[in-house]
């Protein structure tokens, strides 16, 4: 009988991947041809595998370490790698100091190449990058609307936002996106709204006093949390442009030379539609960061997160780029 090795199999379409590791205490190594992570009970070490055919991005927390050999089959299965604090945040590897969203990226450039020459066919001409960002926003405002409104999970975890004031809202949010003449009034549109959402959320579920912190400030469980899985997005926003071959300098909302600033604008279509709420819930109901990121990696998984970020891109690359040539 012919034995397999995970290097041997065809992986999983990153946008059908179901898994995103979050590690911490423990070493990542290459056992018995698997990729598995191992933790100290005691006098025993205890090995768990990671399926990385079917993993999008692995995060190293506090106390991590990583083989030479477990970093190249992680590589060939093209699995992002990021280098993160306790809790997931903040992110930062090795290779780019101070940089709040930096990873190992698989080197294999084995991608397509329509999507970077449509991306790059429109993103010097400011105008056109206007409207890809202006897209963008559209896609990330019907995505709150469709995620926040007749969701029976949500309303069973006991946030029930009224559909009324919240449609109303993002209906503004979109006359606002459309009336915008550059960035910085689009960059102050989404704040704005998220800080709306803040409220919309913080009466959901009758949370009290909330005033977002900056990155690694808050101290309620609620800012917390949302550091956290917007990290998490992060990974899936840097594992969408990875897999259509896009520089993650190529922002298009963020900066033309913010770094990484494709990966905010990627996760952004997704971080207030599916973190936010999770965030509220998961503060009120006393949960730890462990059980906080299985909801918010449950919700990508069902909601076809990554699905959902590659097939935006792809549509406004094509046609942003169309529309140049």
């Amino acid at each position: 009988m012919n034995e397999f090795t995970p290097t041997d199999l065809k992986t999983i379409l990153h946008s059908k991947r179901a898994n995103l590791y979050y590690l911490e205490h423990c070493r990542v190594l290459v056992n018995g041809g698997r990729v598995e992570y191992v933790t100290d009970e005691g006098s025993r070490s205890m090995y768990w595998n990671i399926p990385i055919a079917n993993t999008t991005s692995v995060m190293l927390g506090t106390g991590t370490s990583i083989t030479q050999a477990a970093m190249r089959e992680l590589a060939k299965a093209g699995v992002m790698v990021g280098f993160c604090g306790g809790g997931g945040t903040p992110l930062f590897s090795a290779n780019e100091i101070d940089v709040e969203v930096a990873w190992f990226s698989p080197q294999s450039e084995y991608r397509p190449t329509e999507y970077l020459q449509a991306w790059v066919r429109f993103w010097f001409d400011d105008a056109k990058r206007l409207e890809a960002a202006k897209a963008f926003q559209r896609v990330r405002l019907d995505f709150i609307a469709r995620q926040w409104t007749n969701n029976r999970q949500l309303s069973d975890a006991g946030f029930q936002v009224d559909a009324h004031v919240l449609l109303n809202a993002l209906d503004a949010s979109r006359q606002q996106v459309e009336a915008a003449i550059d960035n910085t009034a689009l960059l102050t549109e989404e704040a704005r709204l998220t800080k709306h959402l803040f409220k919309l959320a913080v009466n959901a579920v009758g949370y009290g006093e909330f005033t977002r912190a900056k990155r690694g400030g808050g101290t309620d469980p609620a800012n917390r949390f949302l550091d956290h899985g917007n990290y998490l997005a992060y990974g899936l926003g840097a594992t969408a442009t990875w897999v259509l071959g896009l520089p993650h300098g190529l922002a298009i909302l963020h900066g033309k030379t913010r770094r990484g600033g494709l990966v905010f604008d990627v996760a952004d279509l997704i971080k207030d539609a599916l973190v936010l709420p999770q965030a509220f819930i998961s503060a009120m109901r006393g949960d730890d960061e462990q059980t906080f990121r299985q909801g918010c990696i449950e919700r990508f998984t069902q909601t076809e997160a990554l699905d959902f970020a590659i097939d935006t891109i792809k549509a406004v690359a094509l046609k942003t780029g169309a529309a140049e040539s």
